[in-house]
């Protein structure tokens, strides 16, 4: 699937992923500061690779989708009530620290911008 579809269906999935996670009692699911970070489909759409990222670090994550293999099969039985795809993909979950790399250079970025801040009021 090259291009816009199969762009449209990984949004589509990680959209519904988002809002199943939300309504799981699982508590190494629930009650975390999950995102998904993105959805990469395969070109026949059989599967389907789910990054998650937690705020609080990459050791939540990997609990995290711990908890979302033990839901896997809930998990496709709503994508595929949802989205009525032709066929559900198989789901394969992987932690991923892109939040917790953000965070690190935001804050590097802000340290930056504060010693500048400090020069510029020193020349002033």
């Amino acid at each position: 699937m090259p291009g816009y579809k199969s762009d449209r269906i990984s949004e589509d999935i990680k959209r519904e992923i988002i809002a199943i996670t939300r309504e799981l009692k699982d508590p190494r699911v629930a009650d975390k500061m999950l995102t998904i970070v993105r959805v990469d489909i395969a070109s026949d759409a059989s599967f389907a690779k789910v990054y998650v990222s937690a705020l609080d670090g990459i050791e939540t994550a990997k609990t995290a989708v711990k908890g979302l293999v033990s839901a896997t099969g809930f998990i496709r039985r709503e994508l595929g009530n949802r989205l009525h795809l032709r066929k559900t993909p198989e789901l394969k979950f992987i932690a991923d620290d892109s939040i917790e790399k953000g965070m690190e250079i935001i804050k590097k970025l802000d340290s930056i911008a504060a010693k500048e801040d400090g020069e510029n009021t020193d020349a002033d």
